[in-house]
């Protein structure tokens, strides 16, 4: 069973920084992706970014140019960095990899606001 365990969530002030971790229980190489989503209430849980095994990332336009995904395979943990944050990027943020199956983490919640 693999789990990931989602950290480094807050409250910050538009224009400031987060940077978020997805830490997995298994060794994220065997991955085929791993990446980020989030989902406000009543809405539909949205992509954010994704990261391949090979390291090749990408980012759905709303966060393109702010987020940056990456990854450390040696603690496998997935990190998510945030600048620029803006009131619309508020949400539970869901760190999500791809095996033979689909596992999602607990989320963490983002709340950007002054």
């Amino acid at each position: 069973q693999v789990q990931l365990v989602e950290s480094g969530g807050g409250l910050v002030r538009p224009g400031g920084s987060l940077r978020l971790s997805c830490a997995a229980s298994v060794n994220i190489l065997s991955a085929n992706t791993m990446g980020w989503y989030r989902q406000t209430p009543g809405k539909k849980r949205e992509w954010v970014a994704t990261i391949t095994n090979s390291g090749s990332t990408a980012y759905a336009d709303s966060v393109k140019g702010r987020f940056t995904i990456s990854r450390d395979n040696a603690k496998n943990t997935v990190y998510l960095q945030m600048n620029s944050l803006k009131p619309e990027d508020t949400a539970v943020y869901y760190c999500r990899a791809e095996f033979s199956a689909v596992y999602w983490g607990q989320g963490t919640q983002v709340t950007v606001s002054s």
